[in-house]
């Protein structure tokens, strides 16, 4: 079987299975690493696709760390673990909601039993839960309240200048 990866478009990487080749690729300068990362994630073991990932994950390309960091959320859903090497590159991406790692760290608290995850990311987990849960209950319309700052079918009416707030969708519930 004939490789045909082209390191130059990108086209075949996703079927690298060979990680000296990545590391060859990676000591000659090439384009499209973080893409031949998710190839590595697809095709190899954990333990020897793991390097790679971390060291693609420092890429100074913005889209192709951002590929590495999809191959390591790929090895989490293919593997059901990560390794401590790639628990710290996540830690130190950051998991909040602009990180450029939070897709990998949502395939991870997904793919991921909860008892084999690093303390700091069981905490993550306990937090996410709360938050989602807090907002759930503050806006409870969704969509257009998220925007508006209240529920959609919520307004204010005045008898005998005593404001009351009126919970059907015509605005008259309480007259």
């Amino acid at each position: 079987m004939t490789r045909s990866w082209d390191w130059g478009t990108g086209e075949g990487l996703l079927g690298l299975d060979d990680p000296g080749e990545w590391d060859a690729a990676f000591e000659r300068g090439e384009r499209n690493l973080g893409t031949a990362a998710i190839g590595l994630a697809f095709n190899c073991p954990l333990e020897d696709a793991s390097p790679r990932l971390v060291r693609a994950t420092q890429l100074p390309d913005t889209a192709q760390r951002g590929f590495a960091f999809t191959a390591v959320g790929t090895a989490a859903r293919l593997n059901g673990a990560l390794t401590p090497e790639l628990y710290e590159v996540l830690r130190a991406a950051g998991p909040g909601r602009r990180s450029i790692a939070v897709n990998a760290v949502d395939d991870t608290l997904t793919f991921v039993r909860f008892r084999d995850l690093p303390p700091w990311l069981k905490w993550r987990v306990v937090y996410v839960t709360v938050r989602d849960k807090l907002e759930g209950w503050w806006l409870p319309g969704g969509g257009a309240s998220r925007v508006a700052g209240r529920a959609p079918w919520m307004t204010r009416h005045w008898r005998n200048g005593v404001s009351r707030t009126s919970w059907s969708w015509g605005g008259r519930g309480w007259m």
